[in-house]
């Protein structure tokens, strides 16, 4: 049996701390689907289409591990998302001490919807323990320098919608 495990989140923008994560865990499934989030409510700067494209392009090289499948989804659980790709497992990240009240809750909710799907939850690498997507937006808006955040493409996306970053 194939192991599954999807990576849920909303990559607006996809940025290094992603990218290291999605990195780690190809090396524990056989398949990782990455589920973008549309969740307009958060008032994305890419719509879904664009994160769904920059991290297919991103994440070529992480495809020689294990294939990866990158999908977009705003019209139903994480969960039920997981049950519809098959996936055994959850992966799920944890930058601080913060994301863990959140996460265990989720975790919780997530066992009682399904016993059968598991949450693996990878600590982000020390380098890359400060990003986060709504950081990184502030520092494009105030015409800061992104490149310790993001990889090259993202960088361009952000200058095209920006300009200069």
């Amino acid at each position: 049996m194939a192991r599954v495990g999807l990576y849920p989140g909303t990559f607006d923008p996809a940025h290094n701390g992603h990218l290291d994560i999605i990195s780690r865990a190809v090396k524990l499934v056989d398949k990782l689907v990455i589920g973008v989030a549309g969740n307009p409510t958060k008032g994305p700067l890419f719509t879904l289409e664009e994160r769904v494209e920059i991290l297919q392009q991103e994440t070529t090289s992480c495809a020689k591990i294990a294939e990866i499948e990158v999908i977009g989804y705003d019209d139903k659980l994480t969960i039920q998302l997981a049950r519809d790709v098959g996936a055994n497992i959850i992966i799920r990240s944890l930058r601080a001490v913060a994301d863990f009240e959140f996460e265990y809750q989720m975790t919780a909710m997530n066992q009682q919807l399904d016993r059968d799907i598991e949450t693996v939850f990878l600590m982000a690498d020390p380098r890359h323990q400060a990003i986060a997507s709504s950081l990184v937006k502030v520092i494009v808006q105030m015409g800061g320098d992104t490149s310790r955040f993001v990889p090259p493409g993202v960088k361009e996306r952000l200058q095209a919608k920006y300009g200069p970053v």
